[in-house]
């Protein structure tokens, strides 16, 4: 059976240095940080694995190449001070104490601070310092930083995060407007007021979430950015998504619903089939869980044949089956039940 040691060679020789690392500090210090210490006990044996990792609070190690490739993008010396955005397990942390004199770690999540802190210090690395706190607002205590690295994608760089950059510092964040479209950057200062760029190719990050960042899990735009968004990114960042139709949780659905009195379910000329699927799911909550008994259906295609007003007893046994039991379903002049739009009313909104 291969010892950590061992695991830990392989991985510097066939995930680091034959995609192209040279840095021979950079391997030194991946092959001194024992990364089967930073993750949980069930996932020891997946520790040297060529990929990310899930740890605490819904976070990730990152995979070790990304790792190894943002500390190589620092161009980091013995002497240097360094600010670290997303502690997370604390192993970039300890590889980035390994190539600098102080490492400066903030991390919103107060779990992530306590297991690293224990981890870093159990193993000796006493020139890491970490804080709980908003990472894009970064540490101005110890400012300015020699190089500042962030394991979070943003939407664009944290003004805060280029005041706190030596001139002459590196800086390398994943940014992207969306999680999926990131690229990972390399921004030097060369002077107080220009920076220069450079692409290091598209990566995937857990958002970084802040002040100066996106507002939530879910990669919400600040209202200060939404104005460089595209329609179409605008609707998928403020749409709840679901991942199936029967057993998708609707309670914060429903409480946002409250004691409300109608709820009207959207149009769609033209929706899916599992855009009706799920309305009629949605429906038969509101009558099962919620009181409603009256449902009021439109629909104004062709074969939407027309009884003048309420409909015929069998209309109501087929709504009655689909949704649910309903008192009564109207239906306005000349319309009959349809697919196009339901209207849910309380009998006491009528």
């Amino acid at each position: 059976m291969k010892t950590f040691s061992k695991l830990r060679a392989e991985m510097v020789e066939y995930q680091l240095m034959t995609r192209g690392l040279k840095d021979q500090r950079v391997l030194n210090a991946v092959r001194s940080v024992p990364r089967e210490r930073f993750v949980a006990e069930d996932m020891v044996e997946f520790a040297y694995r060529d990929a990310a990792l899930p740890i605490e609070a819904g976070q990730t190690i990152s995979q070790p190449y990304i790792v190894a490739l943002m500390a190589a993008a620092l161009e980091l010396k013995p002497e240097d001070r360094v600010l670290e955005i997303g502690t997370g397990s604390g192993y970039a942390a300890a590889v980035l104490a390994e190539l600098a004199r102080e490492v400066y770690s903030v991390e919103r999540h107060r779990i992530l601070v306590d297991i690293a802190e224990h981890r870093l210090k159990t193993l000796g690395y006493d020139n890491v310092k970490l804080l709980h706190g908003d990472g894009t607002k970064g540490w101005p205590e110890y400012a300015p930083y020699d190089a500042i690295v962030v394991a979070a994608g943003g939407p664009d760089v944290p003004g805060s995060l280029r005041e706190q950059l030596a001139i002459g510092g590196r800086l390398v964040i994943p940014v992207g407007k969306t999680l999926s479209t990131q690229k990972l950057m390399c921004i030097r200062r060369v002077s107080e007021t220009r920076f220069e760029e450079e692409d290091l190719g598209e990566v995937r990050f857990v958002p970084l979430i802040g002040s100066e960042g996106w507002l939530d899990e879910k990669a919400k735009a600040p209202s200060s950015k939404l104005e460089e968004l595209p329609l179409s990114e605008l609707i998928y960042h403020f749409s709840e998504h679901f991942g199936e139709i029967e057993n998708t949780d609707l309670d914060d659905l429903l409480e946002r619903i409250g004691d409300s009195k109608v709820v009207m379910m959207g149009e769609a000329t033209h929706g899916t089939a599992e855009f009706y699927d799920m309305r009629a799911r949605i429906t038969r909550e509101l009558i099962e869980r919620k009181g409603f008994n009256i449902v009021a259906v439109e629909a104004d295609w062709p074969d939407a044949a027309a009884p003048q007003t309420d409909q015929s007893d069998s209309d109501q046994e087929t709504v009655a089956g689909k949704a649910g039991t309903c008192d009564r379903v109207h239906l306005p002049a000349g319309k009959r039940i349809g697919e196009l739009l339901l209207l849910c009313l309380t009998a006491q909104a009528i």
